[in-house]
């Protein structure tokens, strides 16, 4: 009788990247006894190269001990549906993991994956955790060797208590963003390619530490412009958060200029247009000016922060509110506006913690659909 296990598996990082473990246990599939576990630490990863490590972990050990049947169970949708076949592996660091785990799954007469809520998935979590632990503690024997260095737990210099975490999502390709034009206020709907785009970034944002979980899906706060309502829609068919809209997100009002090229708009009003550009305090014409978007952007961040205090928020926007929120991670002048890029449906971190500190941990990542 061929012998069928159980692997169950899973991987973090904290700080993605950051100190990342993977964790796994194989049990017997009939009695549920613990066959073999596997906690390995792994310096400095990101959660999906975690994730993966852990599934090659055990289905290592599980051919180890010469199963035949092997049931996989991981709570990383991203992992399950790329193994699976249906999701493509795009991102460079995870296609030798993909074709390493295809390979050893191919060692098996039969192999079932099945995605389970984190919460079934306790055992290997707390392998990984404590992988994670002991990497952490490396980071931290090395930062405490440099003179005068400080570190809380968590490995971060400074902050302290829970961060509220800000996935910062831009909406995806319109025809205005094709033509290059100002798009403020305009209500402009996502061409075949945006929604294509978005898709990607709700399949990303779903196989991500902490916006699912068995407590329920991080809400999605969106921009109220169509563009935006259909990429936070795009997030909420993937991971099931809860939807909601906010005025603070929305785009410039790029008043008279609306619709406008670049070139046309330095044509129309060459000195106005030129001082725009490097004064944050001059307006389009019945428009709004880069302070008058930072002030009420920053009243939003406030609001989301006291709401949802030590939690993690997808908030989908435009390209200005975005900059802004990342200005305010940073702690820096208004030069981010000008000099900062940000394509369209890209991802970016900020995470704000309780007692005023912040940390940026991405900015304009497009892994998901470049």
């Amino acid at each position: 009788m061929s012998r069928r296990v159980v692997v169950e598996a899973d991987g973090g990082s904290r700080g993605n990247p950051g100190p990342a473990g993977c964790g796994a246990v194989v049990r017997d599939a009939a009695s549920g006894e613990v066959l073999a576990e596997r906690s390995v630490g792994l310096g400095t990863a990101t959660n999906n190269v975690a994730e993966y490590r852990g599934l090659i972990e055990g289905l290592t050990a599980a051919a180890e001990l010469g199963a035949a049947v092997v049931d996989v169970r991981m709570d990383s949708k991203l992992v399950v549906e790329q193994m699976s076949g249906r999701w493509k592996v795009k991102h460079a660091n995870l296609q030798d993991l993909a074709a390493e785990a295809r390979q050893l799954l191919g060692r098996f007469d039969e192999v079932r994956l099945e995605w389970i809520p984190r919460a079934r998935n306790a055992h290997a979590d707390r392998l990984a955790n404590a992988a994670m632990d002991e990497q952490e503690g490396i980071e931290r024997e090395a930062v405490e060797k440099e003179p005068g260095a400080r570190i809380r737990p968590g490995g971060w210099l400074g902050a302290t208590g829970s961060p509220t975490k800000l996935l910062l999502l831009r909406h995806g390709q319109t025809a205005m963003s094709v033509d290059r034009r100002y798009s403020g206020r305009g209500d402009v709907a996502l061409t075949d390619l945006g929604i294509r785009q978005v898709r990607a970034a709700g399949e990303r944002l779903a196989a991500m530490d902490g916006v699912v979980t068995p407590d329920g899906a991080a809400p999605v706060i969106a921009s109220p412009l169509t563009r935006t309502r259909q990429t936070a829609q795009a997030v909420v068919d993937a991971t099931g958060g809860e939807l909601l809209f906010h005025d603070g997100l929305l785009e410039t009002d790029f008043g008279d200029w609306e619709g406008l090229t670049f070139a046309e708009a330095a044509e129309q009003y060459p000195q106005l247009h030129r001082e725009w550009l490097g004064d944050p305090t001059v307006r389009p014409p019945a428009g709004e000016s880069l302070d008058a978007v930072f002030r009420r952007v920053t009243a939003a961040r406030d609001e989301l922060v006291r709401k949802y205090a030590g939690r993690t928020v997808v908030v989908v926007s435009h390209v200005t509110p975005i900059k802004a929120l990342l200005r305010l991670g940073l702690d820096v002048g208004p030069s981010v506006f000008y000099r900062m890029h940000l394509d369209l449906a890209s991802l970016s971190i900020v995470e704000f913690y309780p007692d005023g500190n912040a940390s940026v941990r991405l900015v304009n990542d497009i892994s998901h659909w470049g």
